[in-house]
């Protein structure tokens, strides 16, 4: 009887010092901001689009669903979307490519309010990033024990877990049309104390989706390449170029400095010939 009063007292304060005990999930989803209705679900006539290089790309994470606000905090949003537009400048096909914040797409809905957002930042091409995100906080049954003898302090009473997926859909703002996607997945697993499970899971949560971010951007490299491979064999684009642009700029620069070194070194051979 004495055992039952204390599991259940020591069960209690768990959840007083902890708001995440327990499971709990935040997400965004690119299909009911696109389509918030069945009407706007209807195919419309497939297009094939026309991409203009170097291109200009806006990214940002879709609208959170949940009422209260965003899942992350925009400060944080711009930090994970900095890694993977850092990861993208390399290409000379990417003019630029712009860290558009979720509060420019908060309150709008479908195609319309990314063609309104395309306007204000001057791109042709979006990547919206949708996310869904579980954390799960479980009592150590065992630990309950520890706790009665020594304090809950000092024991981890608490299984905590952040499973993460992030994914990005690439359109074309002017045919809506889908160019191609990439996932990005993490999870994590620890053990804390009840009183430092609020800390743990906002970290776990955070660093969760960085890892989801970088995994993902491994994939939208794949990805990318991979639509290259496509528009040449599978014609899924149409591709045009902008003024001024050869679409091998990096590339003819170093077969220019190749060439003057070995004529360089040519050179230097003659000259040592003669002497």
């Amino acid at each position: 009887m004495l055992y039952n009063i204390r599991v259940f007292f020591l069960t209690s304060c768990s959840g007083l010092v902890s708001n995440h005990t327990g499971k709990k999930a935040q997400s965004s989803s690119l299909m009911n901001f696109l389509y918030p209705n069945k009407e706007s679900r209807v195919e419309h006539t497939p297009e094939i689009p026309t991409l203009t290089l170097p291109v200009k790309v806006g990214i940002a994470f879709v609208p959170s669903n949940n009422w209260q606000g965003n899942g992350i905090h925009e400060k944080d949003q711009i930090e994970l979307l900095d890694k993977v537009r850092s990861a993208f400048l390399k290409y000379d096909y990417i003019d630029r490519i712009e860290v558009i914040p979720s509060t420019y797409l908060n309150g709008g809905e479908g195609f319309s309010t990314l063609e309104q957002v395309g306007r204000l930042y001057n791109v042709d091409i979006m990547a919206s990033v949708s996310y869904d995100q579980v954390t799960q906080s479980l009592e150590n049954n065992a630990a309950l024990l520890y706790w009665t003898i020594v304090g809950m302090y000092i024991i981890p009473g608490n299984e905590n877990s952040v499973q993460t997926f992030v994914d990005t859909a690439v359109f074309d703002i002017k045919s809506q049309k889908m160019l191609f996607r990439a996932p990005g997945l993490s999870k994590l697993e620890n053990r804390t104390t009840a009183v430092g499970v609020d800390k743990t899971i906002a970290d776990q949560s955070l660093n969760g989706f960085s890892l989801a971010v970088t995994d993902m951007t491994k994939n939208l490299d794949s990805e990318l390449a991979r639509f290259k491979t496509r528009v040449k064999e599978e014609k899924v684009a149409k591709i045009e170029h902008r003024d001024g642009y050869n679409g091998g700029g990096a590339l003819h620069s170093s077969l220019l400095v190749l060439i003057m070194l070995l004529l360089a070194r040519g050179l230097k051979s003659r000259q040592t010939d003669w002497s």
